[in-house]
């Protein structure tokens, strides 16, 4: 754990719900199957074709991201778009594994993820090849560092997308965007896109299946997404922040994260601990 970065107060016991067509019917089995081998198929044709990345358009990157989605049995509705070239920073609230491709069916970017990713099976080593910057979290004095890293990109022309809340949180709450990854935007004089991200269940109310939060395991989440219907994700691409608008990193993280509220009485249980 680490002792400096936030972490959240969800976890899959308090937080988690899922709708009645989850695993319990009969046909959630052989449909999540099916969801699992697509996303399979997909990550897989992308891992072959990783080697190329630089030379496929932006556009046929963002079409897999989306078919990604779709694969895991989540409808998709984009509003908004990010300047098509140029270093820019992304900044989303994180809630699930799937914030990856969906910040990435917006524009491709390089990942700003914690080290520990980089020892996961097959996974750890497609975002290491795809251009991730790792951060290790239990090394406060590599922040500058990776900081400085990130600023590089930036200056390159490269965009780069973070998740400042530094953890997952289930949806209904959010927790604040840290400031340090700020810092690299001053200093490369480039823009600011904050993205908002949200999963619905039926009906329209939060949905937080997709949630990957606490002592959740990714293989439990896989399937608790791919058995579960009706959700949709829904991406909310907010007007550009332009360099030079705000003088410190504070006022920036601030103005990232305006217009994220909790759902309405939600109160979280942990909280009242």
């Amino acid at each position: 754990m680490s002792t400096w970065l936030p972490g959240a107060p969800c976890t899959p016991r308090t937080c988690v719900t899922t709708t009645r067509s989850t695993a319990r019917s009969a046909a959630a089995v052989p449909r999540a199957v099916l969801r699992l081998t697509l996303v399979t198929a997909l990550v897989l044709t992308g891992a072959a074709l990783m080697p190329l990345r630089r030379r496929i358009p932006a556009d046929w990157i963002r079409r897999w991201c989306r078919a990604v989605v779709r694969a895991s049995g989540l409808r998709l509705r984009i509003t908004g778009t990010a300047p098509p070239t140029g270093g820019l920073l992304l900044v989303a609230d994180h809630i699930s594994w799937l914030d990856v491709p969906l910040l990435a069916a917006v524009r491709p970017a390089r990942m700003l993820a914690k080290a520990e990713i980089r020892r996961w099976p097959v996974a750890g080593a497609l975002a290491a090849r795809g251009g991730t910057l790792f951060i290790d979290r239990n090394r406060p004095r590599a922040l500058p560092d990776t900081v400085a890293r990130i600023t590089e990109a930036l200056r390159e022309g490269a965009a780069v997308a973070a998740f400042p809340e530094g953890s997952t949180w289930c949806g209904r709450a959010q927790g604040r965007f840290r400031r340090a990854v700020f810092q690299a935007a001053l200093d490369a004089g480039a823009p600011v896109q904050p993205v908002r991200i949200r999963y619905r269940a039926p009906g329209g109310t939060t949905g937080t299946a997709a949630a990957f939060v606490g002592d959740d395991s990714l293989v439990a989440s896989l399937w608790r997404v791919a058995s579960t219907r009706g959700l949709t994700a829904e991406v909310e691409v907010c007007p550009v922040i332009p360099p030079g608008t705000h003088p410190d990193r504070r006022t920036l993280a601030r103005a990232a994260q305006q217009g994220r509220t909790a759902e309405p009485g939600w109160t979280h249980a942990a909280l009242m601990a």
